[in-house]
Parts: C-alpha cells; structure tokens; sequence
C-alpha cells in the first residue's frame, strides 16, 4: 500500500469515527418527523448525485456496465439492507439498545471473511480487540438489554440483526468485488442507484403523502446528506478499499463514544465514572485490532515474497 493513501485511509477512518458517531441522533429526529423509506432513500438520492458532479468536476472516471451491477448489489445491501433497515428500528428502538446491536458488526465481517478463499485470517490480537471494544461498549449500554425482548421493540430488533448481517456482507461484497472506478466514483454509483431504488419502494408503499418537511426534520435530512452520506459513507469505501476490514469495522465500538461526548458537550448530558473506563477499555480494543491487523499484513507480505 503506498504511504498516500495508507494516511488517507486513516484519515477515512478518523472521519468515520467522527461523523457516524452524531448520525444516530440525526436519525432519530428525521423519523420522527417523516417516513422511515423515503427518508432514508431521499437522503442518498440527494447525496449521490452531489458527490458525482464533483467528482466528475474532478476528472474522475464513470463505472462500465459491469461496474454498476456490482456496485448496485454493495449499495443496495450496505444502504438499502444496512442503513435502511436501521432508520426503520430507530421509529421503536431506543438508541443505546440500537448501538449496542451495532457492535455486533465487527464480528460479522471478521467471522465472515475468515471463512472466505481470498479472506484475511485472523488472529487472538484480533479477537481480544473485538472482544474488549464489545465489552466496553456493554459497559455503556448493557442496561438496554433489558429491552430487548419488550415486544414493542421486537420489529425493530429483528430489523437490526439484519441490517447488521446485510451491511457485513454489503462491506465484504465492496471490498472483494473489484471494479474499475476509484473508490469515491464507486460510493457516489452506490448512492445514486440505492437512493432510485429505496425512493421508489417509500412511493409504492404510499409514503409519498406522510412526506412534508418540518424545520427539525429538514436539518436532519440536510445534515445527513451533506456529512453522514457524502464525508461519512464516501470515507467508509474508501476506507475499507485501502484498509483491513477488521479495523474499519471498529467504527462500531468508537461511534457511541463519540455520541456520549457530544451529548456531554452541547446536551450538558452526564457523563458517569463507568461510561469513562467504557471509553478507555473500548479505545484499548481499537488499539488491539489495530495491531493484530498490522501483523496479519506483515505476515501476508512475507508470504507474497516467499512465494515470489
């Protein structure tokens, strides 16, 4: 990997942990202010084509037919499964029992690609990093188990479990799947043929007249273009093409970090001695993964040159 982009996906990475970790909140307002399918599939309808003018401002090179299928499939499983069917469970999950099932992800992506010909192996680095970044994160959320049996709930928990199992798969399908577009032209495709599929599924669903902006619903809707789409979304593809899987998936463990802290700083929410050590025990995973990743490169560069 050359070193440019080796600190440009890091600084990906540094964005997602950043951006999606206030995306929870933005979402939680816009469904409560409209439709759960046209908002989500408006949303990237918007973003999409925003991030391709730009990029084709920028000299950027369009996908081929054979392209657009694949990145159609990764953007319909990662926005229309993943993301999609997490806007439907915020309408009736609460947010800290949504963070703590998203946590689940690293360990789907990890298990997964190990099982994969061409998938990395892992290691107990590894897995004691996902391990610790699990428990911290229990730590903060662990009393919203409670509620995951309520059958209030039950819809929505069941729509995160396969949200979560979708945007795995979606993530490992973008990452293995080569295309002949740069990362940032793939994720812009995504978007665009995700936001015209989900849109017309919120019209035949009859959503069309429930959709009418308010002024809160409005700002989330435009945050979520601008920073959850195009900076957030942009950098996870970019990120996961230049990255170990398993590190990019440890966004899952630093968001809610970032969505205390920030609840702490503008809410003047309280932050307790518990959700601290969380925080410390999650960033100490991260640091793990990060590890065990870096010694799973090495090991496969030295494979690759005993080879060659």
């Amino acid at each position: 990997m050359e070193k440019g982009k080796n600190t440009s996906a890091y600084l990906a990475l540094i964005s997602i942990y950043l951006v999606w970790g206030t995306t929870y909140l933005a979402i939680r307002i816009g469904v409560e202010h409209l439709p759960p399918v046209l908002f989500t599939g408006l949303r990237w309808l918007a973003a999409g084509p925003i991030m391709l003018v730009f990029l084709l401002f920028k000299k950027y090179k369009l996908p081929n037919k054979n392209d657009i299928l694949h990145l159609g499939i990764s953007g319909l499983l990662l926005l229309g499964g993943g993301n999609g069917l997490v806007v439907f469970a915020e309408k009736s999950v609460p947010s800290g029992l949504t963070a703590l099932l998203i946590t689940t992800v690293p360990f789907w992506v990890v298990g997964i690609e190990a099982i994969l010909p061409q998938g990395k192996r892992i290691n107990s680095t590894i897995v004691i990093g996902l391990l610790l970044g699990l428990t911290g994160t229990a730590l903060i959320f662990g009393g919203d188990l409670k509620s995951l049996f309520d059958s209030s709930h039950i819809g929505g928990v069941i729509g995160l479990m396969f949200a979560v199992v979708l945007w795995s798969v979606g993530t490992l399908y973008s990452k293995y799947k080569k295309v002949t577009v740069k990362p940032l032209m793939g994720a812009a495709t995504q978007m665009i043929i995700a936001g015209l599929v989900i849109t017309a599924l919120g019209l035949i669903l009859g959503e069309g007249s429930e959709f009418h902006f308010s002024t809160n619903g409005f700002y989330a809707y435009l945050y979520l273009v601008l920073f959850g789409s195009i900076l957030g979304y942009g950098s996870y593809v970019y990120a996961i093409a230049h990255l170990p899987i398993s590190l990019v998936a440890t966004y899952a463990y630093v968001n809610p970090i970032i969505a205390l802290f920030l609840g702490w700083l503008i809410l003047d929410e309280q932050i307790s001695v518990w959700i601290v050590i969380a925080a410390l025990v999650i960033l100490l995973g991260v640091t793990l993964v990060k590890r065990g990743s870096e010694k799973e490169l090495q090991l496969e560069r030295r494979r690759r040159a005993g080879n060659n």
